[in-house]
Protein backbone atom coordinates (compact mmCIF):
# COMPACT_ATOMS: atom_id res chain seq x y z
CA UNK A 1 0.00 0.00 0.00
CA UNK A 2 2.89 2.39 0.61
CA UNK A 3 5.09 1.27 -2.28
CA UNK A 4 2.74 0.38 -5.11
CA UNK A 5 0.42 3.40 -5.08
CA UNK A 6 1.79 6.64 -6.47
CA UNK A 7 -0.76 8.68 -4.49
CA UNK A 8 0.59 7.13 -1.31
CA UNK A 9 -1.33 6.25 1.82
CA UNK A 10 -4.98 5.52 1.09
CA UNK A 11 -8.16 4.06 2.57
CA UNK A 12 -6.92 0.48 2.27
CA UNK A 13 -4.01 0.91 4.67
CA UNK A 14 -6.29 2.83 7.02
CA UNK A 15 -8.78 -0.04 7.04
CA UNK A 16 -6.02 -2.63 7.49
CA UNK A 17 -4.56 -0.74 10.46
CA UNK A 18 -7.95 -0.05 12.04
CA UNK A 19 -8.83 -3.75 11.91
CA UNK A 20 -5.43 -4.70 13.29
CA UNK A 21 -6.18 -2.38 16.22
CA UNK A 22 -9.47 -4.15 17.04
CA UNK A 23 -8.34 -7.69 16.25
CA UNK A 24 -8.43 -8.77 19.90
CA UNK A 25 -12.01 -7.51 20.23
CA UNK A 26 -13.23 -9.85 17.50
CA UNK A 27 -14.37 -13.43 17.78
CA UNK A 28 -11.61 -15.88 16.79
CA UNK A 29 -13.45 -16.88 13.61
CA UNK A 30 -13.68 -13.24 12.52
CA UNK A 31 -9.99 -12.36 12.89
CA UNK A 32 -8.95 -13.93 9.61
CA UNK A 33 -11.92 -12.24 7.96
CA UNK A 34 -10.80 -8.87 9.36
CA UNK A 35 -7.33 -9.17 7.87
CA UNK A 36 -8.88 -10.32 4.61
CA UNK A 37 -10.99 -7.14 4.49
CA UNK A 38 -7.94 -4.98 5.13
CA UNK A 39 -5.84 -6.73 2.48
CA UNK A 40 -8.61 -6.63 -0.14
CA UNK A 41 -9.07 -2.88 0.30
CA UNK A 42 -5.32 -2.30 0.18
CA UNK A 43 -5.04 -4.36 -2.99
CA UNK A 44 -7.93 -2.46 -4.56
CA UNK A 45 -6.14 0.82 -3.82
CA UNK A 46 -3.03 -0.43 -5.62
CA UNK A 47 -4.69 -2.08 -8.61
CA UNK A 48 -3.58 -0.44 -11.84
CA UNK A 49 -1.58 2.23 -10.00
CA UNK A 50 1.94 3.35 -10.77
CA UNK A 51 4.48 2.64 -8.01
CA UNK A 52 5.71 5.37 -5.72
CA UNK A 53 9.47 5.96 -6.07
CA UNK A 54 11.34 6.83 -2.90
CA UNK A 55 13.76 9.75 -2.70
CA UNK A 56 17.03 10.05 -0.77
CA UNK A 57 17.73 11.89 2.48
CA UNK A 58 19.51 15.23 2.37
CA UNK A 59 23.27 14.93 1.75
CA UNK A 60 24.21 16.97 4.81
CA UNK A 61 23.34 15.43 8.16
CA UNK A 62 24.22 18.14 10.69
CA UNK A 63 20.81 19.84 11.05
CA UNK A 64 19.25 19.89 14.51
CA UNK A 65 15.88 18.21 15.12
CA UNK A 66 14.29 21.64 15.51
CA UNK A 67 15.72 22.79 12.19
CA UNK A 68 14.49 19.63 10.44
CA UNK A 69 11.03 20.14 11.88
CA UNK A 70 11.00 23.74 10.66
CA UNK A 71 12.13 22.75 7.19
CA UNK A 72 9.58 19.97 7.02
CA UNK A 73 6.68 22.25 7.95
CA UNK A 74 7.86 24.85 5.46
CA UNK A 75 7.97 22.36 2.59
CA UNK A 76 4.46 21.16 3.48
CA UNK A 77 3.29 24.77 3.67
CA UNK A 78 4.40 25.45 0.09
CA UNK A 79 3.05 22.05 -1.07
CA UNK A 80 6.49 20.66 -1.94
CA UNK A 81 6.06 16.93 -1.35
CA UNK A 82 9.55 16.03 -2.60
CA UNK A 83 11.28 18.50 -0.30
CA UNK A 84 9.20 17.33 2.66
CA UNK A 85 10.02 13.70 1.90
CA UNK A 86 13.77 14.32 1.84
CA UNK A 87 13.65 16.14 5.18
CA UNK A 88 11.50 13.39 6.71
CA UNK A 89 13.89 10.70 5.47
CA UNK A 90 16.80 12.68 6.91
CA UNK A 91 15.13 12.82 10.32
CA UNK A 92 14.52 9.07 10.21
CA UNK A 93 18.09 8.34 9.07
CA UNK A 94 19.44 10.57 11.85
CA UNK A 95 17.77 8.32 14.39
CA UNK A 96 15.22 10.73 15.79
CA UNK A 97 12.89 8.93 18.22
CA UNK A 98 9.46 7.90 16.99
CA UNK A 99 7.77 10.57 19.11
CA UNK A 100 9.85 13.29 17.41
CA UNK A 101 9.06 11.92 13.95
CA UNK A 102 5.36 11.81 14.82
CA UNK A 103 5.57 15.35 16.18
CA UNK A 104 6.87 16.63 12.83
CA UNK A 105 3.97 15.06 10.98
CA UNK A 106 1.29 16.12 13.46
CA UNK A 107 2.54 19.70 13.55
CA UNK A 108 2.40 19.98 9.77
CA UNK A 109 -1.06 18.36 9.72
CA UNK A 110 -2.43 21.01 12.11
CA UNK A 111 -0.69 24.02 10.57
CA UNK A 112 -3.95 24.34 8.65
CA UNK A 113 -7.54 23.81 9.74
CA UNK A 114 -9.16 20.37 9.42
CA UNK A 115 -6.95 19.41 6.50
CA UNK A 116 -8.59 17.35 3.73
CA UNK A 117 -11.85 17.03 5.63
CA UNK A 118 -10.04 15.48 8.60
CA UNK A 119 -8.52 12.61 6.65
CA UNK A 120 -4.94 13.91 6.79
CA UNK A 121 -4.63 13.83 10.56
CA UNK A 122 -6.36 10.46 10.68
CA UNK A 123 -3.97 9.01 8.09
CA UNK A 124 -0.93 10.33 9.98
CA UNK A 125 -2.19 8.72 13.17
CA UNK A 126 -2.96 5.44 11.41
CA UNK A 127 0.51 5.33 9.86
CA UNK A 128 2.02 5.69 13.33
CA UNK A 129 -0.24 2.94 14.64
CA UNK A 130 0.74 0.71 11.73
CA UNK A 131 4.40 1.17 12.67
CA UNK A 132 3.52 0.22 16.25
CA UNK A 133 2.34 -3.11 14.81
CA UNK A 134 5.14 -3.81 12.33
CA UNK A 135 8.06 -1.91 13.90
CA UNK A 136 9.33 1.65 13.56
CA UNK A 137 12.34 0.39 11.65
CA UNK A 138 9.93 0.43 8.67
CA UNK A 139 9.32 4.19 9.05
CA UNK A 140 11.32 5.14 5.94
CA UNK A 141 9.11 2.83 3.86
CA UNK A 142 5.76 3.84 5.34
CA UNK A 143 5.77 7.50 6.38
CA UNK A 144 6.74 9.12 3.05
CA UNK A 145 3.52 7.71 1.61
CA UNK A 146 1.67 10.35 3.67
CA UNK A 147 3.25 13.35 2.00
CA UNK A 148 1.16 13.58 -1.17
CA UNK A 149 -1.98 13.90 0.92
CA UNK A 150 -0.31 16.16 3.48
CA UNK A 151 0.78 18.69 0.87
CA UNK A 152 -2.27 18.65 -1.40
CA UNK A 153 -5.12 18.43 1.10
CA UNK A 154 -7.81 21.12 1.10
CA UNK A 155 -7.33 23.67 3.89
CA UNK A 156 -10.59 24.42 5.66
CA UNK A 157 -9.72 28.00 6.55
CA UNK A 158 -10.04 28.69 2.83
CA UNK A 159 -13.65 27.44 2.79
CA UNK A 160 -16.63 29.74 3.09
CA UNK A 161 -18.31 27.73 5.86
CA UNK A 162 -15.39 28.45 8.19
CA UNK A 163 -15.51 32.18 7.43
CA UNK A 164 -19.23 33.06 7.14
CA UNK A 165 -21.51 33.94 8.81
CA UNK A 166 -19.09 33.62 11.73
CA UNK A 167 -15.37 33.89 11.02
CA UNK A 168 -14.13 30.89 13.00
CA UNK A 169 -10.54 31.50 11.93
CA UNK A 170 -10.53 35.00 13.39
CA UNK A 171 -12.06 33.56 16.55
CA UNK A 172 -9.26 31.03 16.98
CA UNK A 173 -6.13 32.87 15.89
CA UNK A 174 -5.74 34.84 19.17
CA UNK A 175 -6.02 31.58 21.11
CA UNK A 176 -3.17 30.03 19.16
CA UNK A 177 -0.89 32.90 20.13
CA UNK A 178 -1.19 32.03 23.84
CA UNK A 179 -1.68 28.28 23.43
CA UNK A 180 2.05 27.47 23.95
CA UNK A 181 1.88 29.16 27.35
CA UNK A 182 -1.25 27.22 28.29
CA UNK A 183 0.20 23.88 27.26
CA UNK A 184 3.56 24.57 28.93
CA UNK A 185 1.88 24.86 32.31
CA UNK A 186 2.43 21.62 34.22
CA UNK A 187 0.29 21.64 37.38
CA UNK A 188 1.35 19.55 40.34
CA UNK A 189 -2.05 17.89 40.33
CA UNK A 190 -4.16 17.56 37.21
CA UNK A 191 -7.55 19.16 37.72
CA UNK A 192 -10.69 17.09 37.30
CA UNK A 193 -12.68 17.68 34.15
CA UNK A 194 -16.47 17.49 33.95
CA UNK A 195 -16.77 15.39 30.79
CA UNK A 196 -20.52 15.77 30.34
CA UNK A 197 -20.53 19.53 30.98
CA UNK A 198 -17.71 20.24 28.54
CA UNK A 199 -19.27 17.96 25.91
CA UNK A 200 -22.62 19.74 26.31
CA UNK A 201 -20.97 23.11 25.72
CA UNK A 202 -19.14 21.81 22.65
CA UNK A 203 -22.40 20.45 21.24
CA UNK A 204 -24.26 23.74 21.65
CA UNK A 205 -24.58 26.43 18.99
CA UNK A 206 -22.13 29.03 20.34
CA UNK A 207 -18.58 28.64 18.98
CA UNK A 208 -17.24 31.41 21.23
CA UNK A 209 -18.56 29.57 24.29
CA UNK A 210 -16.83 26.40 23.09
CA UNK A 211 -13.52 28.23 22.74
CA UNK A 212 -13.89 29.77 26.20
CA UNK A 213 -14.73 26.40 27.76
CA UNK A 214 -11.67 24.78 26.19
CA UNK A 215 -9.42 27.63 27.31
CA UNK A 216 -10.83 27.49 30.84
CA UNK A 217 -10.24 23.75 31.01
CA UNK A 218 -6.61 24.04 29.92
CA UNK A 219 -5.90 27.06 32.12
CA UNK A 220 -7.39 25.31 35.14
CA UNK A 221 -4.91 22.45 34.77
CA UNK A 222 -6.75 19.82 32.75
CA UNK A 223 -4.40 17.75 30.60
CA UNK A 224 -4.45 17.95 26.83
CA UNK A 225 -5.61 14.35 26.61
CA UNK A 226 -8.46 14.92 29.10
CA UNK A 227 -9.71 17.81 26.97
CA UNK A 228 -9.28 15.90 23.71
CA UNK A 229 -11.12 12.93 25.22
CA UNK A 230 -14.09 15.19 26.02
CA UNK A 231 -13.99 16.49 22.44
CA UNK A 232 -13.93 12.93 21.12
CA UNK A 233 -16.89 12.02 23.32
CA UNK A 234 -18.86 15.03 22.07
CA UNK A 235 -18.15 14.00 18.48
CA UNK A 236 -19.37 10.46 19.24
CA UNK A 237 -22.61 11.95 20.59
CA UNK A 238 -23.13 13.73 17.28
CA UNK A 239 -23.22 10.26 15.68
CA UNK A 240 -25.33 8.73 18.44
CA UNK A 241 -27.87 11.57 18.08
CA UNK A 242 -27.84 11.73 14.28
CA UNK A 243 -31.47 11.80 13.21
CA UNK A 244 -32.60 9.58 10.36
CA UNK A 245 -34.53 12.52 8.87
CA UNK A 246 -31.18 13.89 7.68
CA UNK A 247 -29.82 13.06 4.26
CA UNK A 248 -28.17 9.64 4.28
CA UNK A 249 -24.84 11.01 3.02
CA UNK A 250 -24.53 13.22 6.10
CA UNK A 251 -23.71 10.20 8.24
CA UNK A 252 -20.22 10.62 6.78
CA UNK A 253 -20.10 14.27 7.84
CA UNK A 254 -20.46 13.47 11.54
CA UNK A 255 -18.24 10.42 11.08
CA UNK A 256 -15.38 12.54 9.72
CA UNK A 257 -15.49 14.79 12.77
CA UNK A 258 -15.45 11.81 15.14
CA UNK A 259 -12.54 10.06 13.45
CA UNK A 260 -10.60 13.33 13.31
CA UNK A 261 -11.12 13.82 17.04
CA UNK A 262 -10.07 10.24 17.73
CA UNK A 263 -6.88 10.67 15.69
CA UNK A 264 -6.15 13.93 17.50
CA UNK A 265 -6.65 12.28 20.88
CA UNK A 266 -4.41 9.34 20.01
CA UNK A 267 -1.79 11.74 18.63
CA UNK A 268 -1.76 13.80 21.80
CA UNK A 269 -1.10 10.66 23.80
CA UNK A 270 1.82 9.85 21.51
CA UNK A 271 3.42 13.27 20.93
CA UNK A 272 1.77 16.12 22.85
CA UNK A 273 2.63 19.63 21.67
CA UNK A 274 1.19 23.11 21.41
CA UNK A 275 1.05 22.69 17.62
CA UNK A 276 -1.05 19.54 17.81
CA UNK A 277 -3.21 21.07 20.55
CA UNK A 278 -4.50 23.48 17.91
CA UNK A 279 -6.39 20.49 16.57
CA UNK A 280 -8.58 20.51 19.70
CA UNK A 281 -9.92 23.91 18.67
CA UNK A 282 -10.14 22.91 14.99
CA UNK A 283 -12.19 19.89 16.01
CA UNK A 284 -14.44 21.97 18.24
CA UNK A 285 -15.26 24.33 15.38
CA UNK A 286 -16.04 21.40 13.08
CA UNK A 287 -18.30 20.04 15.80
CA UNK A 288 -20.09 23.39 15.81
CA UNK A 289 -20.48 23.32 12.01
CA UNK A 290 -22.14 19.88 12.32
CA UNK A 291 -24.80 21.14 14.75
CA UNK A 292 -27.62 21.15 12.17
CA UNK A 293 -27.29 17.37 11.85
CA UNK A 294 -28.57 17.08 15.42
CA UNK A 295 -31.58 19.31 14.73
CA UNK A 296 -33.72 17.47 15.58
CA UNK A 297 -31.55 15.21 17.68
CA UNK A 298 -32.32 11.53 17.92
CA UNK A 299 -32.93 10.63 21.56
CA UNK A 300 -30.37 8.38 23.15
CA UNK A 301 -31.74 5.14 24.61
CA UNK A 302 -31.16 6.37 28.17
CA UNK A 303 -32.98 9.64 27.43
CA UNK A 304 -36.31 8.00 26.67
CA UNK A 305 -39.05 8.01 29.32
CA UNK A 306 -39.21 5.24 31.92
CA UNK A 307 -42.48 3.81 30.60
CA UNK A 308 -40.97 3.19 27.17
CA UNK A 309 -37.86 1.66 28.70
CA UNK A 310 -39.85 -0.57 31.05
CA UNK A 311 -41.67 -2.05 28.05
CA UNK A 312 -38.42 -3.30 26.56
CA UNK A 313 -38.08 -7.05 26.46
CA UNK A 314 -35.41 -8.78 28.49
CA UNK A 315 -33.46 -11.73 27.20
CA UNK A 316 -30.17 -13.39 27.92
CA UNK A 317 -26.91 -12.21 26.38
CA UNK A 318 -26.89 -14.76 23.57
CA UNK A 319 -30.44 -13.98 22.47
CA UNK A 320 -29.80 -10.22 22.48
CA UNK A 321 -26.66 -10.64 20.35
CA UNK A 322 -28.59 -12.89 17.97
CA UNK A 323 -31.30 -10.23 17.78
CA UNK A 324 -28.68 -7.61 16.94
CA UNK A 325 -27.30 -9.75 14.12
CA UNK A 326 -30.82 -10.31 12.81
CA UNK A 327 -31.70 -6.61 13.03
CA UNK A 328 -28.85 -5.75 10.69
CA UNK A 329 -30.23 -8.13 8.09
CA UNK A 330 -32.87 -5.45 7.47
CA UNK A 331 -32.28 -1.92 6.19
CA UNK A 332 -32.36 1.17 8.42
CA UNK A 333 -32.78 -0.44 11.83
CA UNK A 334 -30.82 2.48 13.25
CA UNK A 335 -32.76 3.33 16.39
CA UNK A 336 -33.57 -0.30 17.16
CA UNK A 337 -29.87 -1.22 17.00
CA UNK A 338 -28.94 1.61 19.34
CA UNK A 339 -31.68 0.66 21.81
CA UNK A 340 -30.69 -3.01 21.77
CA UNK A 341 -27.04 -2.11 22.37
CA UNK A 342 -28.00 -0.06 25.43
CA UNK A 343 -30.32 -2.80 26.69
CA UNK A 344 -27.53 -5.39 26.47
CA UNK A 345 -25.12 -3.24 28.46
CA UNK A 346 -27.79 -2.12 30.94
CA UNK A 347 -28.46 -5.77 31.79
CA UNK A 348 -24.82 -6.08 32.84
CA UNK A 349 -23.79 -8.54 30.14
CA UNK A 350 -20.15 -8.82 29.09
CA UNK A 351 -19.20 -5.92 26.79
CA UNK A 352 -16.69 -8.17 25.01
CA UNK A 353 -19.56 -10.15 23.52
CA UNK A 354 -21.18 -7.00 22.20
CA UNK A 355 -17.94 -5.71 20.68
CA UNK A 356 -17.43 -9.05 18.99
CA UNK A 357 -20.97 -8.96 17.59
CA UNK A 358 -20.54 -5.41 16.28
CA UNK A 359 -17.32 -6.46 14.59
CA UNK A 360 -19.05 -9.48 13.08
CA UNK A 361 -21.97 -7.53 11.61
CA UNK A 362 -19.49 -5.21 9.91
CA UNK A 363 -17.23 -7.96 8.57
CA UNK A 364 -20.07 -9.93 7.02
CA UNK A 365 -20.92 -6.86 4.89
CA UNK A 366 -19.16 -5.24 1.94
CA UNK A 367 -18.02 -2.53 4.31
CA UNK A 368 -17.49 1.02 3.12
CA UNK A 369 -14.38 2.84 4.28
CA UNK A 370 -16.02 4.93 6.98
CA UNK A 371 -17.69 1.99 8.73
CA UNK A 372 -14.31 0.49 9.61
CA UNK A 373 -13.21 3.88 10.94
CA UNK A 374 -16.36 4.13 13.05
CA UNK A 375 -15.91 0.69 14.57
CA UNK A 376 -12.28 1.26 15.53
CA UNK A 377 -12.70 4.80 16.88
CA UNK A 378 -15.82 3.81 18.83
CA UNK A 379 -14.06 0.84 20.41
CA UNK A 380 -11.09 3.04 21.34
CA UNK A 381 -13.30 5.61 23.06
CA UNK A 382 -15.30 2.91 24.84
CA UNK A 383 -12.13 1.32 26.20
CA UNK A 384 -10.98 4.62 27.67
CA UNK A 385 -14.29 5.57 29.25
CA UNK A 386 -15.58 2.22 30.53
CA UNK A 387 -13.51 2.15 33.73
CA UNK A 388 -14.89 5.39 35.21
CA UNK A 389 -17.79 6.63 33.06
CA UNK A 390 -19.93 3.66 32.11
CA UNK A 391 -22.89 5.62 30.67
CA UNK A 392 -20.57 7.67 28.45
CA UNK A 393 -18.77 4.52 27.33
CA UNK A 394 -22.06 2.84 26.47
CA UNK A 395 -23.07 5.81 24.34
CA UNK A 396 -19.90 5.32 22.29
CA UNK A 397 -21.04 1.79 21.43
CA UNK A 398 -24.57 3.06 20.73
CA UNK A 399 -23.01 5.40 18.16
CA UNK A 400 -21.17 2.46 16.57
CA UNK A 401 -24.30 0.31 16.42
CA UNK A 402 -26.43 3.08 14.89
CA UNK A 403 -23.83 3.88 12.23
CA UNK A 404 -23.38 0.22 11.24
CA UNK A 405 -27.13 -0.32 11.13
CA UNK A 406 -27.50 2.64 8.77
CA UNK A 407 -25.09 0.99 6.32
CA UNK A 408 -26.38 -2.60 6.41
CA UNK A 409 -27.18 -4.92 4.80
CA UNK A 410 -25.16 -5.09 1.60
CA UNK A 411 -24.83 -7.79 -1.04
CA UNK A 412 -22.07 -9.43 1.08
CA UNK A 413 -19.99 -10.44 -1.91
CA UNK A 414 -16.75 -10.15 0.10
CA UNK A 415 -18.08 -12.68 2.61
CA UNK A 416 -18.97 -15.08 -0.18
CA UNK A 417 -15.45 -14.87 -1.63
CA UNK A 418 -13.94 -15.35 1.82
CA UNK A 419 -16.04 -18.48 2.39
CA UNK A 420 -14.89 -19.92 -0.94
CA UNK A 421 -11.26 -19.23 -0.05
CA UNK A 422 -11.65 -20.86 3.37
CA UNK A 423 -13.26 -23.95 1.84
CA UNK A 424 -10.38 -24.25 -0.63
CA UNK A 425 -7.91 -23.79 2.23
CA UNK A 426 -9.56 -26.67 4.11
CA UNK A 427 -9.39 -28.84 1.03
CA UNK A 428 -13.15 -29.01 0.54
CA UNK A 429 -14.76 -29.59 -2.84
CA UNK A 430 -16.60 -26.52 -4.04
CA UNK A 431 -19.23 -28.55 -5.90
CA UNK A 432 -20.29 -30.19 -2.63
CA UNK A 433 -22.69 -28.46 -0.23
CA UNK A 434 -20.93 -26.66 2.63
CA UNK A 435 -21.90 -27.12 6.27
CA UNK A 436 -23.58 -23.73 6.51
CA UNK A 437 -25.64 -24.43 3.37
CA UNK A 438 -26.80 -27.77 4.69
Amino acid sequence: GARYRVAGWGPGLTILTALANVLDDLAPDDRTLALYHGLVHTANDCQGQAPRFALDPLPQRDATPARLKGWFRRFVEVRDADGAERVLLTAIADGLPSSAIADMLFAAATDHYFLAGGHTLDFVNKACELLDHIGWEQAASILPSLLRGLTTGARSEEQNAWRHPIDLVTLLEPVFVVLPDMTDMAPDVESALDLEALAATLLADDPAASVTALRDALESGASLTAVSQALCYAAALRVARFHTSNEFGDWITVLHTFTYCNALHQGLKRAPSAELARGIFHGAMKLYLDRFLNMPAARLPDERDRVARSDERGGDAASLLAELRELLNVEQQVNAAGALTWRYLDHGYAPAGLRGALGHVLLREDGEFHSYQMLEAGFALYSELCATRSDAAWRALVAVARYLAAHAPTSRSMLQTARIALRLHRGEELYAASDDES
